[in-house]
């Protein structure tokens, strides 16, 4: 049971129906994680901003999608493992294997490989990478822009992994388990 509380729509802050309105058009539905955050007009916009600006950089969708991944299983976020791993599948078309590869930080892309592992890094080191692993991800094809990118994506899923993790926020697509113990 959600510890924070995931209102309707209809019982949404009136700055927040707007917002959840968009979410609805371009999903089909409202996930609870967008009703839970709405309760903070503020922070629904701004989660949502930057998840907008990021889908038009340089990163596709289907290496988005496997950031979330394997972000969501480092923080052990069943909510995001469920969500991404339902996104991967139905929106990027990413396969079984690769979603299950993605969750550990792989792919059988080298490239996307080298992406995930320089993810994993970020997260696992609060951001505290070394000149080594910036050497390794440029080596792998990775300019300036992409390398931003990539951390920014880690960022944003380490925002939803945290409010619904602290949330527990009541999980609305099919259930996923984590390969490690919360």
């Amino acid at each position: 049971m959600a510890r924070i509380v995931i209102p309707s729509v209809e019982q949404s802050p009136a700055a927040s129906r707007p917002l959840l309105d968009a979410v609805h058009k371009q999903l089909g539905v409202v996930p609870n994680l967008m009703k839970m955050v709405g309760n903070s007009p503020a922070a629904l916009e701004g989660y949502l901003s930057l998840n907008a600006a990021l889908s038009k950089g340089a990163l596709p969708i289907a290496l988005r999608e496997r950031i979330a991944l394997t972000v969501a299983e480092y923080n052990t976020c069943e909510y995001c493992l469920a969500a991404h791993s339902y996104l991967a599948e139905n929106h990027a078309k990413i396969t079984a294997t690769e979603i299950t590869l993605a969750r550990d930080g792989f792919s059988n892309d080298p490239k996307i490989t080298a992406a995930l592992q320089f993810a994993q890094r970020v997260v696992s080191q609060q951001g505290k990478v070394d000149d080594q692993e910036l050497t390794a991800i440029r080596a792998a094809g990775f300019d300036d822009p992409g390398i931003v990118e990539i951390v920014l994506n880690v960022a944003l899923n380490v925002l939803t992994n945290f409010i619904n993790n602290v949330a527990r926020t009541d999980i609305d697509f099919p259930k996923v388990h984590l390969k490690k113990v919360a």
